[in-house]
């Protein structure tokens, strides 16, 4: 069993940076493939970033390339987010997921059992 909790979200000018964190609890988490989503009003709950228990392999959608960065310590069961050049387009709810996804199922939000309750990231034009 994992709990995550997100945090770093707020309001940021386009150009501006966050870094988002996910402490999570459990004895596990260095076992678990970590997940950053996003969800816009309106929207369905998309992919942005993963990284595996080793922190050697990361997955990113198109999206956020050379933008966002994704990492992990263990000794700390903490995830992090990175987001860089931020865009009014990457205003959204981020959300921190833990898994085992293959993978050819990264990509899919029903891939992770285990979800924070969410960070409001909002940028401003």
């Amino acid at each position: 069993q994992v709990q995550l909790v997100e945090s770093g979200g707020g309001l940021v000018q386009a150009g501006g940076s966050l870094r988002l964190s996910c402490a999570a609890s459990g004895r596990t988490f260095r076992n678990f493939a970590m997940g950053w989503f996003r969800q816009a009003p309106g929207k369905d709950r998309e992919f942005v970033a993963l990284i595996r228990w080793s922190g050697d392999s990361t997955n990113y959608a198109d999206s956020v390339k050379g933008r966002f960065t994704i990492s992990r310590d263990n000794a700390k069961k903490t995830v992090y987010l990175q987001m860089n050049s931020l865009k009014p387009e990457d205003t959204a709810v981020y959300y921190c997921a833990a898994g085992h996804p293959d993978d050819t199922v990264v990509y899919k939000a029903l891939a992770y059992p285990y979800w924070g309750q969410g960070t409001q990231v909002t940028v401003s034009s």
